[in-house]
């Protein structure tokens, strides 16, 4: 829930939901995937990330489906008579590979020291220079390169299986 409740809140909003709607929509995906996770089984040659997006679609069909036939408010205008938006266009795979890292690099955070949680981000995110993040925390080159590496090993293993 605390890796995939802002990626599907983000999806509902992109798809033009209100928020209060967003969020709604995000309960019925979570109410959804509590009755299929337990006879759900992984398979790491298929991706998690699009059956749980067809999950999201699919609720969001289904919403716009019930909404369809009803006038808007103060107006004559139907539902089924506006331009749908592109849900596929909306669910961008970069843009989803950078929302799951960033999302994991801020759940992660509090798993590291501050120093050395600094010492990554300066050089692995910022891309400063090794030496001169070295330099301005007090570490040794070797701390700032281990601090990097023990983040950027941290990060892969907490995402296996989501980025395929």
């Amino acid at each position: 829930m605390r890796l995939y409740t802002p990626l599907l809140f983000f999806w509902s909003r992109r798809c033009g939901l209100r928020q209060e709607d967003a969020a709604d929509l995000t309960q019925e995906v979570f109410a959804t995937l509590v009755q299929k996770l337990p006879e759900f089984t992984y398979d790491r040659s298929k991706s998690f990330r699009s059956w749980l997006r067809t999950v999201t679609l699919n609720h969001w069909r289904d919403r716009n489906r019930r909404l369809a036939n009803r006038p808007i408010p103060g107006n004559d205008v139907y539902l089924n008579d506006l331009p749908a938006p592109d849900f596929a266009k909306l669910l961008d795979e970069q843009e989803y590979r950078q929302h799951l890292v960033n999302r994991a690099l801020h759940i992660m955070q509090t798993d590291f020291q501050p120093l050395t949680w600094k010492a990554f981000w300066e050089h692995g995110v910022r891309g400063r220079a090794a030496a001169e993040v070295a330099a301005e925390l007090d570490l040794s080159l070797t701390a700032v390169y281990g601090a990097k590496f023990r983040v950027l090993a941290r990060l892969r293993q907490e995402l296996d299986g989501f980025l395929t």
